[in-house]
């Protein structure tokens, strides 16, 4: 890891491990909120990868940056619509890219094309509409009980 922070310049948190040999892989893999799908039918990229690399996904909020970086003919083409699909990735015979992130290391993506994806969660805390809908008639019955309850009590009024 430390020849590919030398080589590329983005340095990784200090408790990673600098000695480490960063794998190459050819199968599905993620790094963080980016998964590596491979595609064998997709139409492979065309676009360059730049020495500097490419920002696949811009940290947001004080995050960091994953950037694809190429060592070899390496190309990438962003997708063409705001989405879950960051864009398709092409890695030449005998090119490495690699996915590059200061909290989550060096990722090695092997020949192939793929397709870049984003991951989200999915929050299973929050209830189906169903549930919803339940909820919010509960609440207007409860509205017009209480209303009806208000109606309903004797008022006393002093002259």
């Amino acid at each position: 890891m430390a020849e590919a922070i030398e080589l590329h310049g983005i340095d990784v948190d200090e408790h990673l491990d600098r000695e480490m040999t960063i794998p190459v892989l050819t199968g599905l893999q993620a790094q963080g909120d980016v998964m590596v799908v491979p595609r064998s039918a997709q139409a492979p990229a065309a676009t360059p990868v730049p020495r500097d690399g490419v920002a696949v996904v811009r940290g947001e909020f004080g995050g960091h940056t994953h950037t694809l970086l190429a060592e070899g003919t390496v190309t990438f083409d962003p997708a063409p619509e705001e989405g879950l699909d960051i864009g398709v990735l092409t890695v030449g015979t005998d090119a490495t890219a690699y996915l590059a992130h200061p909290e989550h290391a060096y990722s090695g993506i092997g020949p192939g094309t793929y397709v870049l994806r984003r991951q989200r969660e999915l929050d299973t805390t929050r209830p189906d509409p169903e549930e919803l809908i339940a909820r919010a008639a509960a609440v207007r019955r409860e509205r017009a009980e209480a209303e009806a309850a208000a109606d309903r009590r004797v008022r006393y009024v002093r002259d």
